[in-house]
C-alpha cells in the first residue's frame, strides 16, 4: 500500500508565496514521477507542475516563472515552491506519485486559497 501525505496549503494573499510538500511511503522500490495537478471550482483539474526522479520537469505555462519543483529521492519527498501567487491559483492541489511497477497514486488534496 502506498500512501501520500501533502502539508503545506493554506491562505495567502495575493504577491504571497508557499510551499507544499508531498511525502510518498509504503512497499515500493522507486519512484519514476511525482508532482501536482490543481482542480479550482467548476474547472478540469490540470497539471501544475511534475518532476521525474532525474529531474526532468513539465510545468503549466500559467505558472511558468513562478514555481520551483523538486524531488527528494532518498526520502521519497516533492516540493513545490509557488510565488507571486494570484487569486487564479485558487484551487485544490492534488499531489500524484507515478510508482514504478506499482502505477499512480493520489494524494488527498490540499486547498490552497490566494486573497486579493
Amino acid at each position: 500500500q502506498v500512501q501520500l501525505v501533502e502539508s503545506g496549503g493554506g491562505l495567502v494573499q495575493a504577491g504571497g508565496s508557499l510551499r507544499l510538500s508531498c511525502a510518498a511511503s509504503g512497499h515500493f522500490l522507486s519512484i519514476r514521477t511525482m508532482g501536482w495537478y490543481r482542480q479550482a471550482p467548476g474547472n478540469q483539474r490540470e497539471l501544475v507542475a511534475s518532476i521525474t526522479s532525474g529531474d526532468n520537469m513539465a510545468t503549466a505555462d500559467s505558472v511558468k516563472g513562478r514555481i520551483t519543483i523538486t524531488i527528494d529521492n532518498a526520502q521519497n519527498t516533492a516540493y513545490l515552491f509557488m510565488s507571486s501567487l494570484k487569486p487564479e491559483d485558487t484551487a485544490v492541489y492534488y499531489c500524484f506519485a507515478n510508482i514504478n511497477s506499482l502505477g499512480v497514486y493520489w494524494g488527498p488534496g490540499t486547498q490552497v486559497t490566494v486573497s486579493s
